[in-house]
C-alpha cells in the first residue's frame, strides 16, 4: 500500500535523485531545466508553507517512489503551479501520476487556489497524455516562465 506523505529534509537526496533520473532518462539533463537548479537538492527549504507543499510517495519499502508539488504562480490571479511530479521507472504505468495530480490538486484547493498551471517539454509524452486526460488545456507561453527549456503550458479551472 502505498503512503502519501508531506516532503521532510530527510527526503531531498532521494527527491533531487528522482527528479535528475528522470530527465537524464528524456533528454532533459541541460540547462534551462530544474536539472541544474541549485535549490533541487534541498527542496524541503522550499517547501513546507501555506502557499508551497511537496509530497512523496512511499513504496512498500519506505523508499521515495515518486512526488509532486504546488507553489503560488504569481502571474495568474489565485493559480498554483504544479510542480515536478516525477515517479521512479518501477511506479510508471501503475495510475499513480493520476492519483498525484488528483492529490495535489485537492491541496491547492485548501489552500485557495482556483486554478493549476503547469509547463513540460515535448519529450515528456506520456506527462503530456496524463495532464490532457486530467482535465489540462493548453495555452501560450507565459512571459515569466523560469525554465527556458520548457517548450508545452497547461492550464486547468479547478
Amino acid at each position: 500500500m502505498l503512503k502519501y506523505r508531506e516532503m521532510t529534509e530527510s527526503d531531498n537526496v532521494a527527491v533531487a535523485a528522482l527528479v535528475r533520473d528522470n530527465l537524464k532518462q528524456f533528454n532533459l539533463d541541460i540547462p534551462g531545466t530544474v536539472y541544474f537548479d541549485e535549490g533541487l537538492d534541498h527542496l524541503s527549504d522550499y517547501y513546507g508553507n501555506g502557499e508551497r507543499k511537496y509530497f512523496v510517495i512511499e513504496g512498500d519499502n519506505g523508499e521515495v517512489i515518486g512526488g509532486i508539488g504546488f507553489a503560488r504562480f504569481e502571474p495568474m490571479k489565485d493559480t498554483a503551479e504544479l510542480q515536478k511530479l516525477y515517479l521512479a521507472d518501477a511506479a510508471k504505468g501503475s495510475g499513480i501520476g493520476y492519483e498525484l495530480i488528483d492529490l495535489i490538486e485537492d491541496k491547492m484547493r485548501e489552500a485557495g487556489y482556483k486554478a493549476s498551471y503547469l509547463e513540460t517539454h515535448d519529450n515528456l509524452q506520456a506527462a503530456i497524455h496524463i495532464y490532457e486526460k486530467k482535465g489540462y488545456k493548453e495555452i501560450e507561453r507565459p512571459k515569466e516562465v523560469v525554465h527556458s527549456t520548457m517548450n508545452r503550458f497547461f492550464r486547468k479551472e479547478l
